[in-house]
């Protein structure tokens, strides 16, 4: 049952002196998954608000400010706030499973020590390498927006994009790992504070100029709802083009909302996760109703979707922009504001990247610790940072200079099909992993009030996503089926589309036939082995806590109460 449940006493690790000699033998035995020596275990260096401004700052970023510029120009306003406001349903019901798992015992393990552990140890693998493939892919693909976002200023024909590719990956590993996790949060807290200070400006500003406030007093209201239109025609005219508008707009609202998951993945490092990361997930929920549906609806009153300025609209991109806000304020006839609003754009991306460099070093780390990668990945060094899987990870963000050789826009494009269909299907598993999860608990009489936190969908809310994401995942790359502008079939935009299904089919069966690896039964699920492990660190954390309390001034209630929930 241990071995199948994945739960697997481990061997002795050896501590190494200063002068890499062996200094002496510690033995510790713990649950697979869990790590306690001390040279393969994370530092938990990250408090509640780092956790929580991580996942806020880690998906505030390409999806949003850049990608909703190209979801606009394929399915006009009303398909872009629907499909945002749909999506963003779908994905509290993502996180709201991930957070049920993850506070009733974080595993260094991550995301597929979960799914190894309740379902199944092949989905776990698949899931574990399906999520790394995606934040391999992201980190390039905030890289690669960069690139674009820069040529507002610089053309590619002035600068090479490479220049900047290069300044973005070397700023980007000197933040991961010479900062150590403490740094590297308080350097995401504040960053993410001052794009949720930037975008609430963007909101006010949107508001602004959709009253008329703008230099060219015009206000716009509901006008570009009505001309050129709420829904946008693609691909063919009438009823059927518009349709097919809003589905690719689905398509872009999942890529943006791609990253919000983050706040799971730092358990292992997060200091009392059982209360950090289902906080977390809560105040994620309340900051996607107010910066991603809000956002998109207020940029839909002010820019008409076939504007020929927006980067996404028009058949070139040498001078056009990448971010919507960008085309707004210019088309308001502001003229200093734009670059202000791209020069923002360029802190957003470095804080995305940064995180997305983050997770997809912890990723592999904990593929490791799950033991489905090799075993140099779980090192650590003494300030807790797995420098193997960092510089992997790092090495990665090379995939950022084809923008080199071809059109940013393209190589964006091609970026947004790969991340998006990754995500999706780790999503998928990260569902049924739960839908295993929930069942395995009621069938071992575990009830709700013994949980930490409990996911509000249950479990047709679960199936309800479940569905979504699969119909997705199979139609989000539907247009290189249908002949347009001149095309009949773009094989490049079909297999970076669909690629990562096959690979996803291969790492699970694969995985299946070579270790004839099983389901678990639902009596069978362990849900103890490391628990006490956790249990004695969250004593120790909150007996720490009510010390400091005493010694705190009210500024602290006061954060608490009135300002946590923004930042």
């Amino acid at each position: 049952m241990a071995e199948t449940s994945g739960i697997r006493p481990d061997t002795s690790s050896e501590r190494h002196g200063a002068d890499g000699e062996k200094a002496g033998l510690e033995r510790t035995t713990h649950a697979r998954g869990i790590e306690t020596s001390p040279e393969t275990s994370l530092h938990r260096g990250l408090k509640t608000r780092h956790v929580s401004m991580i996942a806020i700052g880690g998906s505030l970023g390409t999806g949003l400010l850049i990608g909703s510029g190209k979801a606009l120009a394929q399915g006009g306003p009303a398909s872009l706030v629907i499909s945002f406001s749909f999506m963003g349903l779908i994905v509290f019901f993502v996180l709201a499973s991930i957070g049920e798992m993850s506070a009733w015992l974080p595993l260094n393990s991550g995301f597929p020590g979960y799914a190894s552990r309740y379902a199944h140890p092949s989905l776990g693998f698949a899931l574990g390498w399906a999520y790394l493939g995606k934040y391999l892919i992201v980190t390039p693909n905030q890289i690669s927006a960069g690139a674009l976002v820069v040529q507002f200023w610089v053309p590619r024909t002035t600068v090479n994009p490479g220049v900047f590719v290069a300044v973005l990956i070397v700023g980007i590993f000197m933040i991961n790992y010479f900062g150590g996790v403490k740094f590297f949060g308080e350097f995401e807290f504040w960053l993410s504070s001052f794009k949720i200070l930037v975008v609430i400006g963007v909101i006010l500003f949107s508001i602004v100029l959709a009253a008329g406030g703008g230099p060219n007093r015009q206000a716009t209201g509901f006008r570009y709802w009505k001309d050129p239109g709420a829904f946008a025609p693609l691909y063919t005219s009438g009823a059927l083009g518009k349709l097919l508008g809003f589905w690719a707009t689905v398509t872009y609202s999942v890529f943006a909302f791609l990253g919000v998951e983050l706040c799971a993945v730092t358990a292992a490092e997060a200091q009392n996760p059982r209360r950090s990361i289902p906080r977390a997930i809560k105040l994620t929920f309340y900051r996607i109703l107010i910066f991603y549906v809000l956002s998109v609806f207020l940029i839909s009153l002010c820019l008409p979707y076939n504007s020929r300025e927006l980067a996404f609209a028009s058949k070139s991109g040498s001078t056009a922009s990448a971010s919507p806000w960008v085309v707004a304020a210019k088309l308001a006839g502001i003229e200093v504001l734009p670059h202000i609003i791209n020069g923002c754009l360029i802190l957003f991306i470095c804080s995305a990247s940064s995180s997305d460099l983050y997770i997809a070093s912890r990723t592999l780390y904990g593929l490791a610790c799950d033991r489905a990668a090799p075993a140099i990945f779980r090192r650590t060094d003494k300030r807790g940072i797995p420098y193997p899987a960092l510089l992997l990870a790092t090495a990665t963000c090379g995939l950022a200079f084809m923008s080199v050789s071809d059109d940013s826009r393209k190589v964006f494009g091609y970026f947004v099909n790969l991340t998006t269909i990754f995500g999706l299907l780790s999503w998928i598993s990260l569902l049924v992993t739960y839908i295993f999860f929930l069942k395995a608990r009621r069938a071992q009489n575990i009830p709700d009030t013994a949980m930490p936190y409990v996911a509000p969908q249950g479990l047709w809310g679960t199936y309800f996503a479940l569905f979504f994401c699969c119909l997705i995942a199979l139609t989000k790359n539907f247009g290189v089926f249908i002949e347009h502008d001149g095309m009949k079939f773009d094989y490049k935009e079909f297999v970076t589309g669909y690629l990562g299904i096959p690979v996803y089919l291969c790492l699970l069966f694969g995985h299946m036939i070579v270790t004839k690896s099983r389901g678990i039964k639902a009596h069978e699920v362990d849900f103890y082995s490391g628990k006490d492990i956790i249990d004695l660190e969250e004593a120790e954390y909150i007996e720490k806590q009510a010390a400091m309390r005493r010694r705190h001034t009210g500024w602290a209630k006061f954060y608490d109460r009135f300002v946590a929930w923004l930042f």
